[in-house]
Formats: structure tokens, C-alpha cells, sequence
């Protein structure tokens, strides 16, 4: 079964006329959306845009909502009609057992923050998960074992890949508890390589589809490309609709 495809607006966040980019995605077929940040607009026009060419917010990239400023990233949050807030520890966080825990509770307390406002949260995993602590395993494993059972998983494959890690191996490995995939593809070798449309760099994005069918949503993220970013999308977009 095809899962809806969505794409990250940081993809698209350097770009002028931010509501003639959003109609540009939905012609292109998009079918939702990832926030990130508001391009000096208000939640509730925000929203209103997206409504009107019918593209699904399905999650958010903000701030694990705890802390001092809890109240405020869940209030702008609602007012958005995030149904979930995607964030990520730092590398310094993911260094050692002891760290991981500390990380840990702030993400916990995000997730049961959210949880009162209706919402839920997911960890994005960057390519320091993947590294190994001193006795030898993984950062993500011990996070994963520590993180609240209500804490959803947007998996990341390209920068697991950077990282030397399987990705299709993790997408089957971590199952129904992966909502969102983060699709991207390159050389993957290091973070500063610029990025290409789906299916012209080195993952295998059908394998890595195809380990796992509980995913939600496919979600396509090019941070920096050498060529134009919208039409690197496009060919996403056409590449993912068409396996």
C-alpha cells in the first residue's frame, strides 16, 4: 500500500514567497507537510494556507516542549493544529550513558507535556545516534530504551546511513514504533555532502520502503543541493509516487 508522501519545509525555508512555494509542493502532489518555523507568519495563517490547498500538517519540528518555555512552543503549537512536535538531542547528549539519560528526561517530559495539550511527540535521529558508546553499543539503542513507550520515532535513513548504519536494517529492527521516515539521498558519506533527488545517490530507498509497512508517512527533506532545490522535490516526488 502507498503511504501519503509529505515533504520538510526546512527544505524550502531560505525561499522567498513562502505561500507561492506551498502551492508549488501541492501542484507538485505533495499531500502534507512538516513545519518548521512560521516565516514570520502567524500559526493560525499558517494554518489557514495550508487548509486552503488541502495539505495535511501532519507533525511540526519544534522544541521538545519542556522546560521554561514549554507552555509557549505547545500554545503556538496548538494554535498551528500540530498533531506531532519532532525534535532531536544534541551530539553532546548522545555521548555516554549517563548523558543519554539526562537527554532523556528532558524528551520524556516533552511527551508528557504534549500529551496534555493532545499531542505527541517523535525523536529525529541525526547521525550521532548511530555512534557507539564505550562498551560498545549503540547511542539509539540506549536512548530507545529509555525513551517513554509514548515517544514516536522519525527515522531518519540518510543520516543513519552517514553514520555507517544499515537503514533498512533499523527501519524492520524498530517496527510499528517508526512513524514518520525521513527520506533523503546523496553520497552519504558526510554531513557537508550536498544532497540529490531521490534515487539518484546511494540509498536503497525501495529496500528501506519496504522493510517496514507501518510507517505513516513518507516524508522527502533535502537540506542543501547543488541544483535547484524544487526541482530536486519534483523528482522526489515523481521517483516516490511511481515505486
Amino acid at each position: 500500500m502507498k503511504r501519503p508522501i509529505g515533504v520538510q519545509l526546512w527544505s524550502v525555508f531560505t525561499l522567498d514567497d513562502f505561500p507561492g512555494v506551498l502551492r508549488q509542493l501541492r501542484e507538485m502532489g505533495y499531500a502534507g507537510v512538516e513545519a518548521f518555523g512560521l516565516h514570520e507568519l502567524s500559526p493560525t495563517v499558517v494554518r489557514q494556507l495550508l487548509d486552503d490547498l488541502g495539505l495535511e500538517l501532519f507533525s511540526s519540528h519544534a522544541p521538545f516542549p519542556a522546560g521554561p518555555d514549554a507552555r509557549r512552543i505547545l500554545d503556538e503549537q496548538s494554535e498551528l493544529g500540530t498533531p506531532v512536535l519532532a525534535w532531536s538531542l544534541e551530539a553532546e547528549e548522545l555521548a555516554t550513558e549517563d548523558s543519554i539519560a539526562r537527554g532523556v528526561e528532558r524528551v520524556n517530559e516533552g511527551a508528557a507535556n504534549a500529551k496534555a495539550y493532545g499531542m505527541q511527540i517523535a525523536y529525529h535521529n541525526h547521525w550521532s545516534e548511530f555512534s557507539r558508546l564505550a562498551d560498545g553499543r549503540r547511542a539509539y539503542d540506549v536512548l530507545q530504551e529509555r525513551l517513554s513507550p509514548d515517544v514516536l520515532l522519525e527515522l531518519d535513513v540518510y543520516w543513519a546511513a552517514v553514520a555507517g548504519a544499515d537503514p533498512a536494517a533499523v527501519v524492520r529492527e524498530y517496527g510499528d514504533r517508526v512513524r514518520f521516515l525521513h527520506l533523503r539521498d546523496g553520497p552519504a558519506k558526510t554531513a557537508e555532502d550536498a544532497m540529490v533527488a531521490l534515487g539518484q545517490g546511494r540509498l536503497d530507498i525501495p529496500a528501506i520502503l519496504d522493510a517496514n509497512p507501518s510507517v505513516a508517512w513518507h516524508i522527502v527533506e533535502l537540506d542543501h543541493c547543488d541544483t535547484d532545490v524544487m526541482t530536486a522535490l519534483r523528482e522526489s516526488f515523481d521517483y516516490l509516487n511511481a515505486l
